[in-house]
């Protein structure tokens, strides 16, 4: 082999080893992108491929359960009512990390909405299942009759004080080589809450826990 045919060689394995090492460094930014995705379509098949559900729930259970001894505090105030509130907070754990711990509870935390520990708390139902009819394929849909056009509303009528709230701020990165961090914080002084994601394998991530704090 020539000597300018073993440069070409040579710089051909540099250009894949630095192509290899950009992907591997942007896999979790991908992973997270295609799970959001899929978890804000709730593609149950896709979310299953990208989240790590024992182990989610197992942080979910562990965190809404530091929620509620952080919220109670039975440490310090040794009240009787305190400790029965304790009680009725663990029987709580469960329902909560079951509803948390699915498709809608993924979305519902990658979209800056995590468990309070409250009681009878449920993640948001996506706005497509709040009435809408998704018709069967190859069903036939009866025409609608046309509906009439209401006359725009100025800007002042728009504005609504209960308006949603903004989307929060997140940062990302990595805590080690096998750990990915997602944080979100929705305001300055507001508590901040990070959904874990670990690596499986070299390009593979997969959602496994999230910490709370107060809020």
């Amino acid at each position: 082999m020539s000597r300018t045919s073993r440069s070409v060689v040579i710089a051909l394995l540099i250009v894949v080893v630095v192509a290899l090492l950009g992907v591997i460094y942007a896999s979790p930014y991908i992973a997270l992108d295609r799970l959001k995705r899929a978890a804000d379509a709730r593609d149950a098949q896709t979310v299953n491929q990208y989240v790590d559900f024992p182990l989610l729930r197992e942080s979910l259970k562990d965190q809404v359960g530091q929620l509620l001894t952080r919220k109670i505090d039975i440490q310090k105030s040794g009240n009787p009512l305190a400790m029965i509130g304790a009680m009725i907070g663990a029987a709580l754990i469960g329902p909560l990390v079951d509803s948390y711990a699915t498709p809608d509870g993924v979305a519902a935390i990658l979209n800056g909405i995590p468990p309070k520990g409250n009681p009878g708390e449920k993640p948001p139902v996506p706005p497509e299942a709040s009435g809408a009819v998704v018709a069967a394929p190859g069903a036939v849909q009866a025409p609608q009759p046309p509906q009439p056009i209401a006359p725009a509303e100025p800007a002042s009528a728009v504005a609504s004080p209960s308006a949603p709230k903004p989307p929060p701020q997140t940062t990302a990165g990595y805590r080690s080589f096998d750990t990915f961090a997602v944080n979100y914080q929705h305001g300055t002084g507001d508590a901040r809450y990070s959904a874990i994601l670990r690596r499986y394998g070299l390009f593979s991530w997969k959602l496994v826990a999230v910490e709370l704090n107060d809020g």
